[in-house]
């Protein structure tokens, strides 16, 4: 038990006694359940806990005894007595609320992931006049981004290549600068493959610099195709530790160079994705650069007249860019027709043009359609970088998430999953929030409240198709660094494959906006059963030091 002192208006002061919460009523009762009795849990104790509670089928004698070792006073020679064991429950690294090592099929097509990805990966802040450096894309890497973006542009004296966002006030950084970076960083978080998305506007002599540099720095990392036009794409197994290039095969260098100029900023405008190509391309490759075009894995694209031929086209599989808003006005009439070409192409989304400081949208926009890249502001913080982020703690974080199957089959008469049709519930999550702890220790005295204890709550929200879309919150527990909630809410969930469980404390303030406590966000397929160990992060998603919830969780 200790004391907080806050001084009021200088003249006095008011004190408020601290004291930690002891176990919940539910984690005494599952404790005596599993000690058979005894004030202790042995080994043998622990393993069936483990294995009936909380649904830890896979751990082993071996993984008992270690918990044991690790979790009891230093002074007990053997078993857990009841407060070792409430310690242990909040011990997020041996009771995590989801599964941390690679466990999804890793050897389909790459068109059947998700894939982390990011947009403008260089740049440092808004997209007008922020630097452009390589340090954004190093944390993007150890986040495990798996998809970096690069825009290339020849220098001012054009003989030499600049990473830059083109005709914005950014600053540029050298390519060979930003290369050797992601060589150094790209495999430090995850050993599956690494793609490189080009926006080239370079000449050809350039487009065969550029290959040379990607060549001379990468060596055997770089991964070559086999084959101009592939009809299926490989699987991240099979390009484990390797690097791939993705962007537009390089065409004759048209004299009209201010077409190519002028097809950028329709990009730039998201005019692009939603207008015919009026320009016809030609065959010959005579002016391009052989050895770049050699580099390219995954070809790119953007539609060339109407976008449902785009769709439907057949041949070598490739990547298709839409804009956010393109893709939601494309999806309602050709909904289907995009699900189709995901389960065999990629579909990379990028933030809409006016996303000038660098804000992010509804990352669900782009899944319930199965497209594999959508593309996101790393550098940014918000709600919709939180659910990219939720979404990409699954499998192991190793940047790449199994798509469900119903995105990837076809049902006997070519039907497809239909993202606007409400499905009946396919279970029901129930989540139990108990309590919190850790803010005393990565938080002043006064960050909350000038004169008091903070004021706590937490909104628990369900994020997914829209039949799934819920939010509810506890009630606010006052003066209290420590507080306990023990509440219980039920989500039921029509699409629990794409849905995302967001978890939010906050501080109530009667005087003005509530401030902010810890977030985090967890795929809801990935949630473990029972007793759990929830950490919260920061508003950029890093992990705040000490702060968790215990929860608990069961599916119905």
């Amino acid at each position: 038990m200790a004391s907080h002192n806050y001084k009021v208006f200088s003249c006095f002061n008011r004190k408020f006694t601290v004291t930690e919460p002891g176990p919940p009523p539910d984690v005494q009762k599952a404790f005596s359940e599993f000690a058979d009795g005894a004030s202790s849990l042995s080994g043998d104790h622990l393993l069936r806990f483990l294995a009936k509670h909380q649904g830890e089928v896979d751990c082993t004698a071996v993984d008992s005894e270690r918990i044991l070792q690790q979790s009891r006073k230093e002074d007990r020679e053997s078993g857990l007595d009841l407060h070792d064991f409430f310690r242990f429950l909040l011990h997020d690294d041996f009771n995590s609320p989801i599964k941390s090592q690679v466990h999804h099929d890793m050897t389909a097509p790459l068109s059947h992931y998700f894939i982390y990805t990011g947009h403008n990966s260089y740049l440092t802040g808004n997209q007008l006049s922020s630097d452009c450096s390589d340090v954004p894309i190093i944390k993007a890497l150890q986040r495990g981004v798996r998809v970096i973006e690069l825009d290339l542009w020849p220098n001012s004296d054009e003989d030499d290549i600049e990473v830059v966002h083109g005709r914005t006030l950014t600053t540029p950084v050298s390519l060979i600068q930003c290369l050797k970076s992601i060589k150094e960083y790209a495999f430090v978080k995850s050993h599956y493959p690494l793609i490189i998305t080009l926006e080239d506007h370079l000449t050809p002599d350039l487009q065969a610099k550029a290959a040379e540099m990607a060549t001379q720095v990468f060596g055997e990392l770089l991964y070559y195709p086999q084959t101009d036009s592939l009809m299926e794409f490989p699987s991240p197994e099979s390009l484990k530790g390797r690097i791939l290039i993705s962007t537009k095969p390089p065409k004759e260098f048209l004299e009209s160079k201010e077409y190519d100029d002028k097809d950028n900023e329709k990009e730039s405008a998201d005019e692009l994705s939603s207008l015919p190509d009026q320009t016809s391309e030609q065959e010959t490759d005579d002016k391009s650069a052989p050895e770049y075009k050699h580099l390219i894995t995954i070809h790119a694209g953007k539609p060339k007249g109407d976008i449902q031929d785009e769709l439907k086209a057949a041949g070598a599989v490739r990547r298709l860019s839409l804009s956010e808003q393109a893709l939601e006005k494309a999806s309602e009439s050709y909904g289907a027709d995009i699900v189709r070409f995901t389960q065999n192409n990629i579909l990379r989304v990028y933030p809409k043009g006016t996303r000038l400081n660098s804000s992010n949208y509804k990352p669900h926009i782009g899944w319930t359609y199965g497209a594999q890249m959508v593309a996101f502001n790393m550098q940014g913080y918000g709600k919709s970088l939180w659910y990219m982020q939720g979404m990409f703690r699954a499998n192991g974080r190793c940047g790449y998430v199994k798509k469900p199957e119903f995105l990837i089959e076809k049902g006997p008469h070519n039907e497809v999953f239909d993202p606007r049709r409400t499905l009946p519930v396919k279970k029901t999550l129930k989540v139990k929030v108990y309590m919190g702890t850790g803010w005393s220790l990565d938080f002043s005295q006064t960050d909350f409240d000038t004169y008091s204890p903070p004021d706590f709550y937490v909104k628990v929200c369900i994020v997914g198709v829209p039949a799934d879309m819920a939010k509810k919150k506890t009630s606010v527990i006052s003066n209290n660094w420590f507080p306990v909630w023990d509440e219980e809410f039920d989500f039921p969930l029509t699409v629990p494959e794409l849905a995302l469980l967001r978890i939010e404390v906050r501080e109530n303030d009667k005087s003005q906006k509530d401030d902010f406590g810890g977030q985090t966000c967890l795929p809801v397929s990935e949630l473990k059963s029972g007793f759990r160990s929830v950490p919260l992060h920061d508003e950029k998603g890093d992990k705040l030091k000490s702060v968790k919830l215990l929860m608990w969780f069961q599916f119905r």
